[in-house]
């Protein structure tokens, strides 16, 4: 019934095994990956015929989080899994992004690919595993592909580089790299780091390489023994006569709409000369409409010819269109506290990018909570990302953050995290949003950069600043640039898209795209180093700016204390149904957390308030001790004496002989229920206390 085909390898003292032809058997190409107890399915599906009208390729990668893979069921009221989780959104940007140039040139076919998580061990996680299932499926498949390619996971444990390290390793590393390639070369890297240099990051990216070469070889194997016949298409030439319409009419305009500086300007020039060319071609049929076809094929010739324009003028005169060199870094422009409410502010402009960010102090109730396969966790800082469509002049929907923005947020918090205080040091929830106003390239370099000021500017304690920056490649055959700071064309019509991130000590974090098939270790090298260049350029700037966080804070930020008391407290503190706790936050309006191990965390609005609320805590929860003065309050009155609250909840009796120094007849004539008298305790047995006002009155001399 079954034409099941395997292979299977040994990885990092784990075997990894590649299975077809039992499940999933109508895709066109289904693969079983598993590695130690974690299993995936990934599924390739292409049409036979390309999209209509496409001038892209239509690819889609779906990576879908099963909970049964973990053992466990969905939360919810439908108990069944609905929308991806941010984590699975993630991890399907990172599948697609070493696959996607591997498609070739001019296929223009929907390809899409789904991988399943069957079984997940917690220990092998599934996002590398992700990218070998996917060109497993496709290397399999009747689908053209020019891989196969493989990712892996980089540690940097004790002075070695670990292969795939396991949690409890990841924990301890230097490095976290996710790294993915042919046998080649390298298409994808992203990455968090702890401030590591520049050459022990490019060693970790060669040594995940090795690694790499290893697991194509076995796919090579894999498709040997179960490959189909690729299928066929056909890649359309642009007519002749629409060339010769373009080259003569408009070149040498387009040479000189290219180079206007301002991208809007630039765009505006374009925009112009493609439409004057596009009326003057209709004049050349009998009813002045252009045929669909020929439109098309005319606005692709027209775009392919200004990226050629653009790509030739940098690599052979080494000119950007905005008169920048090669390694220059646009103008930059910061400030901080703009807004009076936020807790912390930062406007960063770097030539037409622009990104206010904003940085918020909350309790342990605002804690973002991550529940997914792995066991659910509680992130005390966060970072998000907004792309409004107004940022490129353009209209759109304002609806939720889709796979761009998560990715970008997901780069900046993980640049930013490693100069983050411990929750210990700095007990606050820390929420950063930035809201990106206007973009021309590089917007999460602009993130990086005002997170770490707006930080400062809160007052959050950040060992250091962080600065990032955006390096681009041109490559023609053999010659190539690499670019700093690249803006928006740059990026469309590049070959790469490199991002780093870091202090003045190391990197600590960076990701990078590519368009071709792969780059080498020379270009990585380049790149690295003018990425540190641009790097040190920034910082001197912020730190211009603010070059350390803030000692006071604004005051329209809440304040927080902790403190710990007896675990026996605990019960004393809260009271009877809840009523001394009840009582303290009804009259501070406080939010007050109390931990099983005796941690209190106290949330207040001001200063004052959070005094007031500390006292009361340590009122509930301080014991009585003999021989100390106290202000208490008469609750009641017997002819034996008066009971007094000396803390609340706890009091002790003073008896009528304890009142003063001379006979007291009747209780009344000394005190009132409700006022207050200081008092010393003068005695304890068996939980109860003997007070005396008479021990503070001088004794009159005879």
């Amino acid at each position: 019934m079954f034409n099941e085909k395997m292979v299977e390898m040994e990885l990092a003292g784990r075997k990894l095994t590649f299975t077809t032809g039992k499940m999933a058997r109508q895709a066109g190409g289904a693969v079983i990956l598993s590695y130690g107890e974690t299993v995936l399915l990934a599924t390739v599906v292409g049409k036979k015929k390309p999209r209509e009208g496409a001038d892209f390729f239509p690819l889609t990668v779906n990576f879908i989080e099963k909970t049964y893979s973990a053992g466990k069921i969905p939360g919810g009221f439908f108990k069944r899994e609905a929308r991806p989780s941010t984590n699975a959104t993630l991890t399907a940007r990172l599948i697609d992004r070493p696959i996607r140039p591997l498609f070739p040139e001019g296929f223009k076919n929907e390809v899409q690919i789904d991988i399943t998580v069957l079984s997940y061990d917690g220990e092998n996680t599934t996002d590398y595993l992700g990218i070998i299932g996917a060109s497993a499926a496709l290397s399999i498949s009747d689908v053209p592909f020019l891989g196969p390619v493989a990712g892996v996971i980089v540690g940097y444990v004790d002075g070695e580089y670990v292969l795939n390290p396991l949690p409890e390793q990841l924990e301890k590393s230097e490095i976290n790299l996710s790294v993915a390639g042919t046998k080649d070369a390298i298409t994808m890297v992203e990455s968090g780091a702890k401030e590591v240099s520049e050459e022990l990051m490019l060693g970790a990216i060669m040594f995940g390489h090795d690694a790499i070469k290893t697991i194509v070889a076995i796919q090579e194997e894999f498709q040997k023994l179960a490959g189909k016949e690729k299928m066929e298409f056909e890649v359309k030439e642009v007519p002749v006569e629409i060339k010769e319409f373009v080259d003569i009419n408009g070149k040498e305009k387009l040479e000189k709409a290219v180079l206007v500086h301002g991208k809007l300007e630039r765009e505006e020039a374009v925009d112009s000369l493609e439409l004057e060319l596009e009326e003057l071609l209709a004049t050349k049929y009998e009813d002045g409409e252009i045929p669909k076809e020929d439109l098309s094929e005319f606005k692709g010739y027209f775009h392919d010819l200004m990226k050629k324009m653009v790509r030739d003028t940098i690599v052979y005169k080494h000119h950007r269109v905005d008169g920048r060199a090669i390694d220059e870094i646009r103008p930059i422009s910061i400030d901080i506290d703009i807004l009076p409410i936020p807790h912390g502010t930062a406007l960063f402009t770097r030539g037409e990018t622009q990104g206010l960010v904003i940085t918020t102090l909350g309790t342990a109730e605002d804690e973002q909570i991550i529940d997914g396969l792995d066991k659910a966790i509680r992130k005390h800082f966060y970072l998000h990302y907004n792309f409004p469509p107004y940022s490129v002049g353009e209209t759109g929907f304002l609806r939720g953050p889709g796979r761009r923005e998560l990715g970008h947020g997901a780069l900046a918090e993980r640049a930013l995290r490693e100069v983050m205080p411990s929750q210990e040091e700095f007990p606050y929830t820390v929420r950063v949003v930035s809201e990106i106003l206007e973009s021309n390239g590089s917007s999460s370099m602009a993130t990086v950069c005002g997170g770490s000021l707006s930080l400062m500017a809160a007052g959050v304690p950040i060992k250091k600043h962080v600065a990032g920056v955006a390096m681009g490649l041109i490559k023609q055959g053999e010659d190539f640039v690499v670019l700093t700071d690249i803006m928006g064309l740059e990026d469309h019509i590049g070959d790469m898209d490199f991002k780093v991130t870091g202090t003045r000590k190391g990197i600590t974090a960076l990701q990078m795209d590519i368009k071709i098939t792969g780059i080498s270790r020379e270009i990585m090298e380049k790149a690295l180093e003018q990425a540190l260049k641009g790097r040190l350029f920034i910082l001197n700037k912020m730190e211009a700016v603010i070059d350390k966080p803030r000692v006071e804070f604004a005051p329209t930020v809440p304040r927080l204390a902790t403190l710990t008391i007896d675990k026996e407290k605990i019960s004393d503190l809260i009271g009877p149904g809840g009523k001394n706790i009840k009582g303290i936050i009804e009259k501070t309006e406080a939010k007050i957390d109390i931990k099983d191990d005796g941690n209190v965390s106290i949330f207040a609005i001001n200063e004052e308030k959070l005094n007031e609320t500390l006292t009361m805590i340590k009122a509930y929860t301080q014991d009585i001790e003999v021989g100390e003065i106290y202000t208490g309050k008469v609750i009641k009155i017997m002819k034996f004496g008066a009971f007094v609250e000396v803390l609340p909840g706890k009091e002790g009796l003073l008896h009528v002989s304890e009142l003063d120094h001379k006979r007291v007849a009747n209780v009344e004539d000394v005190l009132k229920e409700g006022e207050e008298v200081m008092v010393k305790v003068i005695g304890k047995e068996k939980g109860k206390f003997s007070l005396s006002r008479k021990a503070l009155i001088p004794k009159e001399e005879k």
